[in-house]
């Protein structure tokens, strides 16, 4: 039996060693390494080139801008201001406006700061709201809505004249004090709050103390149609500290609570249309209690002038008698005949019962 041979198959055997193939290997590391740096440095400089390119349009575009704004707006002739339009509701004279404002004419109009302008018209005490508009190509129009006054205000007790007062300062609805330069006819009949002594009073700040937002509100509650004709407030007294002393133009006395105003003004309501119906004026009110409220009512005018006359003195009886006599002779003429000229008589008092002596 024939043995066949086995036939050795051929292996797969590398060209290279190992070493070989490791030192291959760092090579192609290291081109690939320098082939990405190389990418990088180029990516970085297309980049900054194109921030360069961005950075370089964006000053040309700002000098041109400013540029053609400086030539065809802010040094044009045509944009100066040649018209102020000051508009105020109150005592705000117009040369006081543009002295705070700080515009003069011959300004560039948009050189003109819109928002600072107003924010030092709006620093003024007596001005509430403003409106400041530009209107191409040369105007300005300011508008100024003043405070309205409501009432005066003093630390003092008793003032007999606010008008020439240095501590008494006018208040609007909101509590913002006043020191206008030009007083109004009109500021003479407002009410005074006085005796406000817990807080400091000064021009352009709010009064913050219970006492005076009271006063003020109940200013504000009483301006209701039968209130304003048939109460009218002269004088809040707020020095007490509890309570407001309210004194009406019929010098009537009310005591206020701080709390709960529409209520005792409807009760205070009630008490005058009693007096209405019965004839009555009322003298003091206290409308901090609230049953049982103690009133006392005024005396009649009837009964105030008899307490003036003295009880024991007589009254005058008035005669007439010729102031000139007439002359006893034949110029006069007869007693029968009326007198050519007329007789001027005079009347004189004369005392009724028995003539009293020297000696008596």
């Amino acid at each position: 039996m024939r043995v066949a041979s086995k036939r050795k198959r051929p292996r797969n055997q590398r060209i290279s060693n190992p070493r070989q193939r490791r030192q291959q290997h760092l090579l192609d590391v290291k081109v690939r390494s320098q082939r990405a740096t190389e990418n990088r440095n180029h990516r970085i400089v297309v980049w900054l080139s194109k921030i360069a390119l961005l950075v370089a349009v964006g000053v040309g575009l700002y000098f041109g801008v400013k540029e053609s704004a400086r030539r065809f707006f802010f040094d044009n002739p045509d944009y100066q201001l040649k018209a102020i339009n000051a508009q105020s509701d109150g005592t705000l004279q117009r040369e006081q406006i543009l002295k705070v404002a700080g515009l003069e004419e011959g300004l560039n109009v948009f050189r003109v700061n819109l928002a600072r302008v107003h924010d030092r018209l709006q620093e003024l005490p007596q001005v509430d709201e403003v409106q400041v508009v530009r209107k191409l190509p040369s105007e300005i129009d300011i508008k100024i809505l003043e405070r309205k006054p409501i009432a005066w205000i003093s630390k003092e007790k008793e003032i007999s004249d606010p008008f020439a007062s240095d501590a008494a300062f006018l208040v609007d609805a909101r509590g913002v004090l006043m020191k206008e330069k030009k007083l109004l006819p009109e500021y003479l009949g407002l009410p005074l709050i006085s005796g406000c002594t817990s807080e400091a009073l000064e021009p352009g700040k709010t009064v913050e103390s219970i006492e005076a937002g009271a006063a003020l509100e109940l200013l504000r509650l009483s301006t209701g149609s039968f209130m304003q004709t048939r109460f009218q407030i002269r004088q809040i007294d707020v020095s007490k500290g509890y309570c407001l002393l309210v004194t009406d133009k019929n010098h009537t006395q009310v005591s206020f609570g701080f709390e709960q105003l529409d209520l005792q003004l409807k009760r205070l309501e009630q008490f005058l249309v009693y007096c209405d119906d019965s004839k009555q004026e009322l003298a003091t009110v206290n409308l901090l209690v609230q049953r049982n409220i103690p009133v006392t009512f005024a005396k009649p005018a009837s009964e105030i002038i008899n307490d003036t006359i003295d009880p024991n003195e007589q009254p005058l009886v008035m005669k007439a008698i010729p102031l000139r006599p007439a002359k006893v002779g034949n110029s006069s003429p007869p007693r029968s005949q009326p007198s050519a000229s007329p007789v001027i008589k005079r009347a004189i008092p004369v005392q009724k019962g028995k003539r009293k002596t020297n000696g008596q």
